[in-house]
This record gives C-alpha cells, structure tokens and sequence, in this order.
C-alpha cells in the first residue's frame, strides 16, 4: 500500500534537510488533497502553517500597486517567521501575481535556505518539468524539474 501523502511529505522533508535549498513541493491540480493532508501534517508536527493567500493578501491589501511588488517579499518572509524549523505554505497562488514581480520559485528557494519549506504547488510535473497555470496564461511557468524535490498529490486521490 503506498504511503499516504503526509508520510511522503514527512519523507521528503527529511531528504530535504541535505539540499542548499530545503524546499519540498506538494504538487497536483486543484481539489487533489493538497489542503487536506497540509493542514493536519503541521498541525502534528508542530509546523507553521500559512495560508499565503489569505495572509499574503490581507497584508497587501491596502498597499498601492506599486508598494504591493516592493513589500510582497518581504511580508512573505515575515508570514513564514523564524519560530520553527519546518513551514508549511499553502493556497499560494498570489506569489503568481504578475502585479507583484515576484520569481514564485525563486521565492520560494530563498526562504528555504533557513529552514525547510513545504509549499502546496497548483499544477503538475510532465516531461521533467513543473508547471503552473497553462501556457499562454499570464501567470504560466515552467521551471525543469530534475533537482527539486518533488511530492504528486494526485497519487493520494482515492476513488470511493
């Protein structure tokens, strides 16, 4: 019987702890478990969890256009904190923003280099790539695959 996805993730964020950037991604499309499994994962093991969207968002949100790409990164770092060693991001679909300028994966390595980052990633690795959103989207990216560490959700989807 494969191991669920919290076991997988709690895998991989030891493998994690090996690499310069300590990033873990829990990748699949919506509605395939990510939230699901995350949220109690941190709560278990005493993790951060964030809710980028929601935090991130509501940090924003009353920032001009201009102020928003200055300061989203560095409210993100402030969201993810020092206070324990593994971070759980979620719903992190803003880092996308065009409006903001930020390199979602870059982004997302820098904050790994402290400590170790697992982020729930919309979208799905094909032909050694990951990908978000569908190419000709403004938000599509497309970043090799070969040294990230990588989780599919979408082994986890059982049919009832």
């Amino acid at each position: 019987m494969p191991a669920t996805l919290g076991e997988q993730v709690l895998e991989r964020i030891s493998d994690a702890e090996k690499q310069y950037a300590r990033l873990v991604l829990v990748v699949g499309p919506p509605g395939t478990g990510k939230t699901k499994a995350l949220r109690p994962l941190a709560e278990e093991n005493s993790f951060r969890y964030v809710d980028v969207g929601l935090d991130l968002a509501r940090a924003l949100l009353d920032l001009s256009e201009r102020e928003r790409a200055r300061r989203a990164r560095r409210i993100l770092e402030e969201l993810t904190g020092n206070s324990t060693p593994v971070v759980v991001l979620d719903n992190i679909e803003v880092l996308f923003d065009v409006t903001l300028r930020l390199e979602p994966l870059g982004c997302l390595q820098s904050l790994a280099r402290n400590r170790t980052i697992v982020a729930a990633w919309n979208g799905e690795v094909s032909e050694g790539h990951l990908t978000y959103a569908l190419p000709g989207h403004p938000e599509f990216k497309r970043y090799p695959a070969a040294s990230l560490l990588i989780v599919s959700a979408i082994v986890d989807m059982k049919v009832c």
